[in-house]
């Protein structure tokens, strides 16, 4: 149950805001969690690095598309609260639909390293979302992005499961029982970032979609790391040309709304 903070409804002190010389990006923005993958993307697609307010704690990049505002590639973060400070900025920056592509550890023995998740709803066990109060409006990732992106993964047969994730902002509080019992729950994986970002995406009125790749395995209850691995490379590429390829994809321009 989410604690209720009576002072978060105020007004803030400091706004998101786009500051002098950063640049308006399009509707779409992709964040990418993993430094590594963040590079490989860049150079995958030669997206050009942008200028950010002094010490910003993230990387921005732009792709262009054709004469429209451009691609918006930021990252890395690490956790719900850096994962808001980038989202708020890509939102302060125009962005409308905010795409995810983010490592996570299965805690189901059918989801191993190198497959794909859909994040559809996340068990919060992180502090930052309790600060973005959206009453009881339901906290999900946006099924409109969903199935667009669903789509773009049956049409390239990728492979890829849907369904709810765990949040949390310990990594090495993941105890046996609740590897165990969330996984009994039906829970599809953990990382440290969604339920944050989809509150958040909810507060300020945007869509927000996931795709996480399976870094490591915990449902044994011996981790499995993944880090090196062949497939988790493959994958994390295939998913970076395929979250790139759906937001440059023609047909963008009619649900700009």
């Amino acid at each position: 149950m989410e604690k209720r903070n009576s002072f978060s409804d105020g007004n803030v002190v400091i706004k998101p805001t786009r500051e002098k010389g950063e640049p308006l990006v399009g509707p779409n923005a992709i964040m990418v969690a993993i430094p590594s993958v963040l590079t490989n993307m860049v150079d995958l697609v030669h997206a050009e690095r942008a200028i950010l307010e002094p010490f910003s704690p993230f990387k921005l990049f732009i792709a262009k598309k054709h004469k429209d505002l451009p691609l918006a590639l930021a990252g890395p973060l690490l956790g719900a609260p850096q994962g808001a400070i980038v989202m708020e900025k890509l939102i302060a920056l125009g962005a409308k639909r905010i795409w995810v592509l983010g490592w996570c550890g299965s805690l189901q023995p059918y989801l191993l390293i190198g497959d794909l998740i859909i994040p559809t709803t996340a068990l919060s066990e992180e502090g930052t979302s309790t600060h973005y109060p959206v009453k009881k409006r339901r906290r999900q990732t946006s099924p409109f992005l969903n199935n667009r992106l669903e789509g773009a993964l049956l049409r390239a047969n990728l492979p890829f499961k849907k369904g709810p994730v765990w949040t949390t902002d310990a990594i090495y509080r993941e105890t046996e029982k609740k590897v165990t019992a969330y996984g009994k729950r039906g829970l599809l994986a953990v990382e440290m970032e969604m339920s944050a970002l989809i509150t958040l995406a909810i507060y300020r009125s945007v869509e927000l979609a996931g795709l996480l790749v399976v870094s490591d395995e915990l449902f044994s209850l011996k981790w499995h790391k993944g880090v090196g691995v062949n497939k988790l490379k493959k994958k994390s590429r295939e998913a970076s040309r395929l979250l790139f390829d759906l937001c440059m994809g023609e047909g963008e321009g009619s649900d700009d709304g």
